[in-house]
């Protein structure tokens, strides 16, 4: 998968994703659903396990960076 295939697609945080953490996002793919490591797309924000995110950068082969879908 590339880059610019994943960067925008949505997910789900099955982690939280936080600075000095490293999180968890469940991310529609090929056809299924797979996990990725996730860091946040603004070094200081938390994103709290259920939060829908947009993947915005993406690191093969399992790292992205997410922010919030929505604003809370």
């Amino acid at each position: 998968m590339d880059d610019a295939s994943m960067v925008g697609l949505m997910g789900r945080v099955t982690g939280t994703v936080g600075p000095g953490l490293v999180g968890e996002v469940i991310v529609r793919v090929r056809g299924g659903a797979e996990h990725f490591l996730a860091y946040p797309a603004t070094g200081g924000e938390r994103i709290e396990r259920g939060t829908v995110v947009m993947v915005v950068e993406y690191q093969a082969p399992r790292t992205v960076y997410v922010q919030a879908a929505y604003d809370s």
